[in-house]
């Protein structure tokens, strides 16, 4: 494995010599640098993993370099060291692109514990590029929208699921993007090259889903005036997706098990059985462990292709992703509609943000395209947003359960930012940190919940 590189920066001869040390006992090669021209040459030459800047430097300041830093390689960390009364320069650090910030003197174990998760965010970040990079040269998907740490996390599994050969079970509402993970999955995996074959077992009559999956030979029944390949067959050597595989008829499950047991398929009329090479991916929106349990679904057949599982959140609980895709989709409707739309009012964004989707992604894009449809202006205004939707009497949330709804998501995200450091985070939201605590007891939020 190779060793990671961190660039440090600092004026003071002393510290430098004292965190390389620590840093190299570390098992981290380290680079160091006193001024601002040192450091972008080294993050230039070398291979940079890391950077640890001073935010008071003889020439210039932490956070001029770190931006220049980022300008040549914007992937890679930052963390801030400062002193305790420039605290609030070093939380503008992080809102201008630091990782973190550490206050001198400082810990060794804590410099060490934030590059760890540093380096751990990047892989992560990395992996989930790769992915999207992958889809956006085949599919045109220049978005899985991953920007909630919720998706972030599913697009670094699932970089690690497409190397191996397993069998993956993924499990989402409708309109989640369960079919978007599987091509995900299948064109991160050595059978790339391999054809992807997609079915919904909704979809097809009963009566036909068996001739589908397994094809069948001339004469095999009326109608069957040639023999055809079934979809297991054509998808030999790639991946075969299973969609709402939870509404597959239970005559036809026990099929599909032994499929998966002998890799081998019985066309219809056929008496030799034909051997396949395939992965399989299934999907559904159904509790499969309910339907076991009332007899819709087969256990055995629920044990063999729930090996991987892969659970996909609705949108209601992951709304950070909302502006990103409402960016992508009025680009995408904008080429196809040839309209020129720069954005939509903050009105809008708030009613988008307000709704909870139980359609999920696929509402959220049929809403968008509709608003791009009726718009007259350049900018889509809130009366063009969810024109359908009329909430209710019963539905209206009042005022106290909407501000404790948004105090609550608040906290959380500025948790989930700060991992955990209610320091931080109070000086983040410009509250006393004695009342940061009082609203943390207040919706019952534990700190150490959130330490990555």
């Amino acid at each position: 494995m190779a060793i990671e590189k961190i660039l440090v920066v600092d004026d003071d001869s002393n510290l430098l010599e004292v965190i390389r040390m620590r840093l190299e006992s570390a098992r981290y090669d380290v680079v160091t640098a006193r001024s601002e021209e040192e450091a972008l040459n080294a993050l230039e030459e070398e291979a940079i993993a890391l950077s640890v800047v001073d935010l008071q430097l003889e020439t210039t300041d932490g956070i001029t370099l770190m931006e220049n830093l980022h300008r040549i390689n914007p992937d890679v960390p930052v963390i801030i060291l400062t002193a305790y009364g420039t605290i609030e320069s070093a939380v503008e650090a992080m809102r201008r692109g630091a990782y973190s910030y550490l206050t001198k003197p400082f810990d060794a174990r804590e410099l060490l514990f934030q590059i760890d998760h540093a380096m751990e965010k990047r892989k992560l970040t990395s992996e989930v590029k790769r992915l999207q990079g992958l889809l956006e040269e085949k599919y045109d998907f220049s978005n899985i929208i991953a920007r909630s740490d919720k998706m972030q996390k599913i697009l670094a599994k699932v970089s690690i699921i497409a190397r191996t050969d397993s069998t993956v079970f993924i499990h989402g509402e409708s309109g989640t993007g369960k079919e978007l993970i599987a091509r995900a999955i299948h064109l991160g995996s050595g059978r790339k090259e391999g054809p992807f074959v997609a079915i919904n077992c909704a979809a097809i009559p009963e009566n036909l889903l068996e001739s589908e999956l397994f094809g069948y030979e001339k004469g095999a029944f009326t109608g069957a005036v040639q023999s055809a390949k079934g979809l297991f067959t054509q998808a030999d050597g790639g991946t075969l997706f299973l969609d709402e595989i939870g509404d597959m008829p239970l005559s036809l499950q026990s099929k599909i098990l032994r499929v998966l047991q002998d890799r081998q398929v019985y066309p219809l009329g056929c008496k030799k059985p034909v051997d396949v090479d395939v992965r399989i991916i299934v999907a559904t929106n159904k509790d499969l462990q309910k339907e076991v349990e009332n007899n819709n679904f087969r256990q055995d057949l629920f044990y063999r292709v729930h090996v991987i599982p892969v659970d996909l959140p609705p949108l209601r609980e992951k709304k950070e992703d909302i502006p990103f895709l409402v960016d992508h989709f009025l680009d995408k409707f904008g080429q196809r509609m040839k309209k020129k739309v720069r954005g939509i009012t903050p009105q809008a964004m708030q009613k988008l943000m307000l709704h909870d989707w139980p359609g999920n992604v696929r509402e959220l894009e049929n809403t968008i395209e509709f608003a791009m449809a009726m718009t007259q202006t350049n900018v889509i205004s809130e009366d063009l947003i969810l024109q359908t939707n009329i909430p209710s009497q019963n539905k209206l949330k009042s005022f106290k359960e909407a501000k404790s709804e948004f105090e609550k998501e608040y906290l959380q995200n500025l948790l989930n930012l700060t991992q955990g450091n209610v320091s931080k985070a109070s000086e983040l939201s410009g509250k006393y940190r004695a009342d940061f605590y009082q609203l943390l007891k207040k919706y019952d939020l534990k700190p150490e919940e959130y330490k990555r």
